[in-house]
């Protein structure tokens, strides 16, 4: 009887992995829920909105310069006539690709430098950390200044790569510390014994245990690239024109902000929404990817 009942009984569920587990504590927040269609909504306006208006965001519409927001220019125009709906998506589409691309750079980088300063020691691990500090003892913002007015003439790509080369030297110290630690378990000792080459350890073993660290890590790097591009674009030097980002649209409209506020306030609040987004996508991966940072058990 008894064996009939257990033959009848369903079988048991398979365990949930990981990134189930850590999905299912994403979707509980609810501030990490918002951010995330929060970015989705902002790339689809950036990547779709170039096609939902007739003008282009270099188009120059004579007869309507400062022209406030109606049927023909939804956001209103600027002081010589561009769409400001049209810039505005191409900016948004312009500081998403910058903060994507700093974060992947800066990101990559790092993960890189640190695991191989922590498995390697000895002197790979001084001379790497040297070069960290010594970058780390650089005003990175005032060289970036004065570097990209001379890039000024080529692509925007060489802005990234500046923000990339300085934003990943405490993310490289702290992978470092993971990965002193990490190299002394048991299943990175069993592959090195197993004569399993040092870097094939390092992208199989070590940087997959520090995977929620680098992610943590990216998202908080796209927010502050845009927001350090905003910053620079304030000072005259960002994306050179006649493309535009939201920050050179802000900086460009700051001087109208209070008689002309369309051309200011639809950049700074697409901005502030973008930056707040990426925060809370951000704490909603930190507390699901590690449920003893202090959110993850609410």
């Amino acid at each position: 009887m008894t064996a009939t009942l257990l033959e009848d009984a369903p079988a048991a569920a398979p365990a949930a992995g990981r990134a189930t587990v850590v999905l299912r504590r994403f979707l509980r927040r609810r501030g990490a829920l918002a951010g995330a269609v929060g970015l989705v909504l902002l790339f689809l306006l950036a990547f779709a909105g170039p096609y939902l208006t007739p003008w282009s965001y270099s188009h120059i519409d004579y007869l309507a310069l400062r022209q406030a927001p109606d049927a023909h220019h939804w956001w209103g125009t600027n002081r010589i006539g561009q769409d400001v709906f049209a810039q505005t998506v191409r900016g948004l589409q312009k500081s998403l690709a910058i903060g994507l691309l700093v974060a992947v750079l800066s990101t990559g980088l790092a993960s890189l430098v640190g695991a191989c300063a922590g498995y390697f020691g000895g002197w790979t691990d001084r001379a790497l950390m040297f070069f960290v500090d010594l970058l780390l003892i650089f005003p990175s913002f005032l060289i970036i200044a004065v570097v990209s007015a001379r890039l000024r003439s080529s692509s925007w790509l060489g802005l990234v790569a500046l923000f990339g080369l300085f934003a990943w030297m405490i993310t490289a110290r702290v992978v470092r510390s993971m990965t002193l630690s990490l190299k002394e378990r048991e299943f990175v000792r069993a592959a090195r014994f197993m004569g399993v080459g040092p870097f094939r350890i390092i992208w199989r073993h070590v940087l997959p245990n520090v995977a929620s660290f680098l992610i943590i890590d990216a998202t908080i790097q796209v927010g502050g690239a845009v927001m350090s591009e905003t910053a620079l674009s304030c000072f005259g030097f960002g994306v050179p024109q006649p493309d535009v980002s939201l920050g050179t649209l802000i900086a460009s409209g700051t001087s109208a902000a209070v008689t002309y506020p369309w051309m200011f306030f639809f950049a700074a609040g697409l901005l502030v929404v973008f930056v707040l987004a990426v925060n809370l996508v951000g704490d909603g991966l930190r507390d699901a990817l590690d449920p003893t940072s202090g959110g993850g058990a609410r």
